[in-house]
């Protein structure tokens, strides 16, 4: 049983390919707003509403994709045990679910587009290209959790390089066919938001073949569904049943920050798009560290080896600090050509501008609160992630929005607010960590 700290090689090993890998989803979105929001096909519209359409499609990945956390969680624990034969048909059984309830998500939603993007405060031709984007982007929701909850075997063994790849390879097949799509090429015609969402699905298409020859050539499991339900699936189920009520909590605050930014006018939704896009890709990168911590925590715990969890969490917490200095110095020496890679208009530049430096402060608080979120995702303790969530949305961020938009602070309160969020997220389970372990 190791009873020292990993060294740096072991956790990069697998840090960085889930660095990677955790970026794919963000950079779809980013790679869309970039090449809409510099396209001839009305800009600025167009970016709102993938600004908009990309806030509640992230909202129903991170809501059903935490499967892939629950799935890591339970396989790292019996890869600790060594135990992994007991649990051989629970990823069939858990994936089947969670592709269903994709799929009634899919059927629900897609009548109702006009109705749930109105509801974002979206109208007249923002809410036109919201809905065009959508009925498109949708049909990849549940290929894209698929992918997820095949990443999640892969963490649970212990394995980020095979989701780096799949991601990779998506990432590169998006950006091609965001070109051909929006801007069309020989017989392929130029169809802008729309494009880019057909080059979204089809990614998210590849994504899942190919986490599936992985799963079928590199591991022990198979998607062959068989009776009876396993055991575990029932801990299984409690912890997406926590974890999603935890991830209404966390999209609750994202619709409110987009609701409000759309309500604030077209110019405003659009720097807030740029600004939440690049929120959520340093929130992938520093997520690296907090999927380190899911994974080899899960099996430490599954060794019963709170000793060595110990040193790991300090370990962890020190290289997440220090990305997330790098991120905020990164974007402070790039700050006017990041707001120009998306963007020329100089009052969506103004806006943006006038917000981005909150974004940048956020990034080492963010490191070290997603690093201990995904350790506790790791030991299993969902119920309490729940909590916290509930806690820093509901006494954290929604009080201070409303305090702020009141004194007319615009992107100011919004970004403000997910402060508070993240500080009370970070320090209830720094404190919870030290008394429990």
């Amino acid at each position: 049983m190791k009873t020292k700290g990993y060294s740096f090689s072991q956790i990069h090993k697998i840090a960085i390919p889930a660095l990677i890998a955790g970026v794919a989803e963000p950079l779809l979105s980013i790679t869309d707003s970039a090449i809409i929001g510099n396209s001839p096909f009305k800009p600025l519209e167009s970016l709102a509403a993938i600004g908009i359409v990309g806030t509640f499609i992230s909202m129903l990945i991170w809501v059903f994709g935490q499967a892939r956390s629950a799935l890591s969680a339970i396989i790292s624990q019996y890869y600790g045990a060594n135990e992994l034969q007991k649990i051989k048909q629970l990823p069939a059984q858990s994936i089947a679910f969670i592709v269903g309830l994709s799929l009634l998500v899919l059927l629900l939603s897609y009548p109702f587009a006009t109705s749930i993007f109105s509801f974002y405060n979206a109208t007249n031709e923002v809410l036109l290209f919201c809905v065009s984007y959508f009925k498109i982007r949708i049909i990849g929701l549940p290929f894209a959790l698929y992918t997820f909850a095949l990443f999640g075997v892969f963490r649970g063994l212990q394995n980020t390089l095979f989701p780096m790849l799949v991601a990779i390879s998506g990432a590169v097949l998006n950006v091609i066919l965001d070109f051909l799509l929006v801007y069309g090429y020989g017989i392929v015609p130029a169809m802008g938001v729309e494009g880019a969402a057909l080059a979204s699905v089809i990614s998210q298409v590849f994504m899942a073949l190919f986490s599936t020859y992985y799963l079928y050539k590199k591991t022990i499991f198979t998607l062959q569904f068989s009776l009876p339900l396993h055991p575990e699936l029932k801990r299984f189920t409690t912890m997406v049943l926590n974890l999603f009520v935890r991830t209404l909590a966390l999209n609750l605050a994202l619709y409110l920050g987009t609701s409000y930014a759309t309500s604030y006018g077209k110019t405003y939704i659009a720097a807030y798009t740029i600004g939440v896009n690049l929120w959520f890709l340093g929130a992938f990168i520093a997520d690296c560290y907090g999927s380190a911590g899911n994974i080899i925590s899960g099996k430490l715990w599954g060794e019963k080896n709170t000793k060595a969890l110990k040193i790991l969490n300090k370990q962890l917490m020190k290289y997440s600090f220090v990305l997330g200095i790098v991120m905020l110095t990164l974007g402070l020496l790039f700050y006017t050509q990041i707001g120009l890679f998306f963007t020329t208009d100089k009052i969506v530049l103004q806006h943006f501008y006038s917000t981005f430096w909150i974004i940048l402060l956020m990034q080492p608080i963010a490191a070290c609160a997603f690093l201990l979120d995904g350790t506790f995702k790791g030991m299993g303790q969902m119920a309490f992630l729940r909590n916290v969530l509930l806690v820093a949305t509901f006494v954290g961020f929604v009080p201070t929005l409303l305090l702020l938009d009141y004194f007319n602070l615009k992107l100011h309160a919004i970004w403000a607010a997910f402060v508070v969020w993240l500080l009370l997220r970070g320090g209830i389970l720094f404190y919870r960590f030290k008394r429990l372990i």
